[in-house]
């Protein structure tokens, strides 16, 4: 069965690993928060080293009022986001 999602991508500011240190606790907790509630499926960083990452989001989550909480948009560590939709058709999400 076709599932409907959203796909947050982020893109980082350079040196990710070390700015975003004081805000990681802070930005794991939100997105566990949205993992335990069934809004959010998976997410990470992307690239070695993370130029950016992506989150995968349930038809119930707003990938845009997650990026309103997120401390790493908030702090600067995000440079451009985008929302795009996709059809999972395969694997167990």
């Amino acid at each position: 069965m076709a599932q409907h999602l959203k796909l947050l991508y982020y893109d980082y500011v350079e040196n990710i690993v070390e700015r975003r240190a004081p805000h990681r606790p802070a930005h794991l907790d939100l997105v566990g928060t949205w993992v335990e509630d069934g809004r959010v499926v998976a997410g990470g960083a992307t690239g070695d080293p993370p130029a950016g990452a992506l989150i995968v989001f349930r038809e119930s989550g707003d990938p845009e009022e997650f990026v309103a909480l997120d401390p790493y948009v908030r702090e600067g560590l995000v440079t451009g986001w985008r929302v795009e939709p996709w059809t999972n058709v395969t694997g167990d999400l």
